[in-house]
């Protein structure tokens, strides 16, 4: 039966994503901030603030440490619309950091929803974030937490439950008993709380614990007892965070096998779905073929029918329907027009612009170069700031020599 027209949709509940990155990241051994490390493409605080956006969170509050330039040079780069900062001015736990947060968002009423989220958890979804969002939203008490199980849960605080199976506290590793250490069902972190009760209830936290910290674990007993907390279960795979360059790699394979996906399923023929890598702002019409080992950085954008063979590198560059790469093509920054075939072995460098039809063969380096509709330079050539009209053959052995040792000239 379908519903009546006149039946409107509930309002999308309004929430706020809260980021902590302020974390050392010591384990990656680096001078660039954890959070900066690239997994799939995007720098790996990117991806929890991508996946909020597209949740449907109205803004973002990133909580960092002082002096975190380039982490907020990163963010306000892609997310100027959507992100504010706040500053941790000493890394005194993960309820610290949110009462940081909090501060950054004075105005927030009381029934909005905050969502805690982590600047090194790459791999959550935004359907996730939806679901818990949604949870949250139907719930009775100010709090909503994301649970999940693991075989061997050290490290991980676990959830504490009452006889009648309500989730009453969540207990850190360090300081479990060891009755509490064999709980299997552990917390990944992910929160949905009341903004009103969150304020009240940082302010009533104490660092009575092995690390001398706020946990933002310990307003979960709170909310306990002022309301309940609602759970729901989730997959680790997907909530575990990057401490390492081991697991760094282990989320770009993720991340990437992900991507590859997505696109077979819109229509794309992926020859193998661990053997391309595809950055997520690439766009890659139905019916192109990537065969393995290619790799689409940046903002490509290959369009319908077009082959990309194997082994080709491609950085922001406009691939025309029906255009064809042969093996381990290089390009950057240039435009392949519609039926043009390129390579094998070719290097198109910046501003390299080949049209309709045209044939580049191997061997042969372009850059700054345009090529009018159907001119070929099939063999061994260098054109450099050259300027080609339709219908011309570059024989082999062609150097465009337009460097008088003061500046370029167009050939």
């Amino acid at each position: 039966m379908s519903e009546p027209k006149d039946r409107q949709a509930p309002p999308s509940p309004r929430w706020i994503a809260l980021v902590l990155a302020a974390g050392e990241g010591r384990r990656m051994h680096s001078e660039t901030p954890k959070v900066l490390h690239e997994a799939g493409g995007r720098p790996l605080l990117h991806w929890p603030l991508h996946a909020a956006r597209e949740a449907g969170a109205e803004q973002a509050v990133v909580v960092v440490a002082p002096g975190a330039e380039q982490v907020r040079a990163s963010v306000g780069d892609t997310f100027a619309d959507f992100a504010r900062f706040a500053e941790q001015p000493v890394p005194r736990g993960t309820g610290d950091a949110v009462r940081c947060g909090l501060a950054a968002i004075p105005e927030t009423p009381p029934g909005t929803l905050l969502v805690v989220l982590y600047g090194d958890c790459p791999l959550v979804r935004p359907e996730t974030l939806a679901r818990l969002v949604r949870a949250a939203t139907n719930a009775d008490g100010p709090a909503t937490l994301v649970t999940g199980e693991l075989s061997d849960p050290s490290g991980y605080g676990r959830i504490l439950r009452d006889e009648h199976g309500r989730v009453v506290a969540i207990r850190e590793h360090r300081d479990c008993s060891e009755q509490e250490r064999a709980i299997r069902e552990v917390n990944p972190g992910l929160y949905a709380f009341r903004a009103g009760f969150l304020r009240e209830a940082l302010a009533d936290l104490r660092p009575d614990n092995a690390q001398g910290e706020l946990y933002l674990t310990d307003v979960v007993a709170l909310a306990a007892e002022r309301g309940g907390v609602a759970d729901l279960p989730g997959e680790m795979a997907e909530l575990r965070g990057v401490n390492d360059r081991v697991q760094l790699a282990e989320a770009e394979r993720v991340l990437r096998r992900r991507t590859a996906e997505r696109l077979a399923r819109s229509g794309v023929t992926v020859r193998d779905l661990d053997a391309v890598v595809v950055d997520p702002e690439c766009e890659v019409a139905p019916d192109v073929v990537l065969e393995r080992g290619v790799h689409l950085r940046g903002r490509c954008r290959i369009g319908r029918g077009a082959r990309i063979d194997v082994g080709c590198v491609l950085t922001d560059v406009e691939v025309a329907p029906g255009a064809r790469l042969l093996p381990y093509t290089v390009a950057s920054a240039s435009r392949i027009g519609e039926h043009a075939q390129v390579g094998p072995f070719s290097h198109l460098r910046p501003a390299s612009d080949i049209g309709p039809e045209c044939r580049v063969g191997n061997f042969v380096e372009t850059k700054k170069t345009r090529m009018g509709q159907g001119s070929k330079a099939n063999h061994l050539a260098y054109l450099g700031d050259g300027d080609i009209g339709r219908g011309v053959n570059v024989g082999a052995g062609t150097i465009f020599c337009n460097y008088d040792g003061f500046q370029k000239h167009t050939t």
